[in-house]
């Protein structure tokens, strides 16, 4: 029995570095979205700065390992088996609960998540004790710390609160001293802010980053306690000075904060987050080595655990940083999490990651007429006043605009580490998730980054992320409980099953992940931003043009297959493909603005002609789109399948349909359009059998149809595989001419240089 303790710690040995792993690439957000997202520094410096951080921090991480052993439950109340259940119910739900985050793209607090999984799993052993030997559940607050769940949820509110307002506030006053030329103003006042956010940054890696560590003895906490008013007045001179020696010497003081600010929030986020990836393990092996010592009993109850005498192991420690800065390296998902909240914040327009909803249009409602009634009582000439401090910069080309400038990126860590400093010296429960993502939105709805063009989708984000944040609770707790249950009464066996099953969805989230982050990739690579000349229109439409007809060639077959299967959860699928499809167009179309700026003024003729493609690509997509929305209605509806002569028919023009669009895809991808009349000629061949399937369903109803549903649908088909053909050959024709009139253009352009040569 006592191997399989064993196989226990190998097992959470190796969900703690899944756990790193998948750790990292959430929190990652708290402190890399800043310098990216303003591009102060190069990413590999940024990285740097990070992992520099992030090594310290991790060192001095073992005053917080306490958490994992007794922070949530009562060590004395439980013998080493359940311990032990509890320690492995906890990682197989993180580990699995933060890859979902990640694959979504959402930032949640690990400090959230492995607190709940802490409660979760402990109030599911407790409340077994209880049943077994028929106690009162009034006990159960005796092996749980229950203060802890309702500090964590007010912490969620503190933060969100707290964070965004302080964030609005100090954004909109920099914003109005510094606007977006701050180059002009920083020498007037660049050192008092340098020296405000440096030292704000200092008294932050004092009194949060490195507060526990070991060489923090009692003596000198309290000597940083008694004296912090001096520390903070010392930091504010030398720093202001030094901000000022540094604009003299041309030095950009943001940059230099940003540069600070992000090496502060790595070592706090490794120095206090560390806890939530490694600290459940090495309980475990604390526990163990306690049972060991005490003689080997596994039912042996393990008070000692709760030891403020125990410290973590510094090779452990080591090698947990290394780990997380070799995830910070390599790790995709943290770049995915990283630019949901760069993309909330950014200043530029551009797709939107979340859809509106009722209640972001409702406050964007609100806010414009409060906003509103402000102008109406300020002064006219101040209005312009202000206003003319947001006008930001204006960048011919949409990839040289940062997210945000750098004026910002200072704001959102500054702000963000005196919040949580101050949260520290107070005993508030701040998660630095929360602060630093909810700083963000506050700096950016101040920067008008929420114009009339974008405030719904990102107030709808930002409720979307916060939901998130209490679904992390509220499920970590369950699938904790869950876990812990079945470890509990299934042995051996669960535990076997359970980490196969961590095996295989783990696996499974990768390669989708894989799979969407190539697809993704295919579709930058095709988008329309540096484009200049009019054969460079030509071939970037070319490319476009393949990949819709690619996508809606097989969507028309799959729909047309799934419609005959009646299989409703595959018609879904052709749903969720569609509205991939019709996203793709719809960024292609919010990218114009930029196509237009980047044409030479020999190629600006090329704008219309992109913006023609572009609507008759629409209008496939359109077309496609009613096809599958009708086909899936009348499956979900229950509604009778239709007859075989009918489905006959329609896979007859898929088979039509395919060879059209192979033709056309293999053409646009070589970029050889020479067979493009031959295909424009099929046009008639091709809705002239529309027609006769309109006519043979006309007589079906004059003599046995009985399906109004069916007819319905099956016409309905029809006539928009019509406009898909009508939209599909429009395109062509313009394509064709505009193509002739390039070719024609280069020609004239080739004699006119001979002769000027001769």
């Amino acid at each position: 029995m006592e191997q399989i303790y064993v196989v226990m710690l190998v097992a959470l040995a190796i969900l703690a570095i899944t756990d790193l792993m998948v750790g990292v690439a959430n929190d990652a957000v708290n402190f890399l979205n800043s310098g990216i997202g303003s591009k102060a520094v190069s990413f590999k410096t940024l990285m740097i700065v990070a992992s520099i951080g992030v090594a310290f921090g991790a060192l001095f991480s073992s005053g917080m390992m306490e958490i994992a052993r007794s922070g949530i439950f009562v060590p004395s109340m439980f013998n080493f088996e359940d311990v032990m259940i509890i320690f492995l119910a906890v990682m197989i739900t993180d580990v699995l609960l933060l890859d979902v985050f990640n694959s979504l793209g959402f930032p949640t607090s690990t400090t959230v998540s492995v607190v709940f999984e802490l409660l979760g799993g402990a109030v599911c052993l407790a409340a077994y004790k209880i049943v077994t030997s028929s106690g009162d559940f009034s006990t159960l607050s005796s092996y749980i710390n229950t203060t802890k769940a309702s500090q964590i949820v007010t912490s969620i509110l503190l933060s969100v609160i707290i964070s965004f307002t302080i964030g609005a506030f100090v954004m909109y006053i920099s914003r109005i001293i510094f606007s977006f030329h701050f180059e002009k103003r920083v020498k007037y006042f660049g050192a008092i802010f340098g020296g405000i956010g440096i030292t704000a940054i200092t008294y932050f890696i004092l009194f949060k980053g490195i507060k526990s560590s070991s060489f923090m003895t009692p003596e000198l906490k309290d000597l940083m306690k008694t004296n912090q008013l001096y520390i903070i007045l010392g930091s504010f001179v030398l720093w202001t000075i030094l901000s000022q020696v540094l604009i003299t010497l041309k030095q950009n003081i943001f940059r230099i904060i940003i540069i600070v600010g992000t090496f502060a929030l790595a070592l706090a986020f490794a120095g206090n987050d560390l806890v939530n990836f490694i600290g459940v393990p090495i309980g475990a092996l604390d526990a163990y080595n306690i049972k060991m010592a005490a003689g080997g009993d596994s039912n042996m109850m393990m008070g000692a655990l709760a030891s403020s005498e125990i410290k973590a192991n510094f090779w452990l420690l080591l090698l947990g940083g290394g780990i997380m800065i070799y995830t910070l390296w390599t790790s995709k998902k943290a770049r995915e999490v990283i630019k949901t909240g760069v993309d909330l914040s950014r200043q530029k327009e551009g797709s939107e990651k979340f859809d509106a909803n009722n209640l972001s249009r409702i406050i964007v409602r609100g806010s414009i007429y409060v906003g509103q009634m402000i102008n109406y009582v300020i002064p006219k000439s101040l209005e312009l006043k202000i206003d003319k401090q947001f006008e930001s910069k204006v960048y011919k080309k949409k990839e040289d605009a940062p997210a945000f400038d750098m004026v910002r990126a200072a704001v959102n860590l500054m702000v963000a580490s005196i919040l949580i400093a101050l949260g520290t010296s107070l005993k508030l429960p701040l998660s630095t998730t929360y602060v630093t993502f909810m700083v963000a939105m506050g700096t950016s709805f101040a920067d008008r980054a929420w114009d009339r063009e974008s405030a719904v989708y990102r107030v709808a984000g930002v409720f979307n992320v916060i939901g998130g944040w209490f679904v992390t609770a509220i499920v970590a707790f369950t699938m904790a409980a869950v876990v812990a249950f079945l470890l509990k009464f299934g042995k051996v066996f669960s535990f076997v099953g359970l980490l196969v099953l961590v095996g295989i969805l783990l696996y499974r989230s990768g390669r989708k992940y894989l799979a969407r982050a190539k697809e993704q990739a295919e579709e930058d690579r095709l988008r329309s931003e540096d484009v200049a000349t009019i054969k460079e229109v030509v071939l970037e439409s070319s490319a476009q043009i393949a990949r819709v007809i690619s996508k809606t060639n097989s969507l028309y077959t799959d729909v047309i297959n799934n419609l005959g299967h009646q299989d409703l959860g595959k018609l879904k699928e052709d749903k969720k493909k569609l509205k991939k499809l019709e996203k793709s167009v719809d960024e292609l179309k919010g990218d114009v603005y930029y196509f237009i700026k980047n044409l030479d003024e020999t190629s600006v003729e090329g704008s219309k002609f992109y913006i023609l493609i572009l609507g008759f690509l629409q209008d496939m997509v359109q077309s496609i789109g009613f096809i599958t929305t009708y086909s899936y209605s009348h499956v979900n509806n229950n509604h009778k399948s239709l007859k075989f002569n009918q489905i006959r028919d329609l896979k007859s023009v898929d088979v039509q349909l395919q060879h059209f669009f192979d033709r056309l895809e293999k053409g646009f991808k070589k970029e050889d359009f020479s067979n493009l009349q031959s295909v424009i000629e099929e046009k008639e061949e091709l809705l002239n059998t529309i027609s006769e399937l309109i006519q043979k369903q006309i007589k079906r109803i004059r003599t046995n149809e009985n399906s109004p549903k069916n007819s319905k649908l099956y016409f309905g088909l029809l006539l928009e595989t019509n406009d898909l053909i009508k939209a599909t050959m429009s395109l062509l024709e313009l394509f064709q001419d505009f193509d002739n009139h390039v070719n024609e253009v280069d020609l004239n352009y080739k004699v006119q240089k001979e002769k000027a040569t001769l």
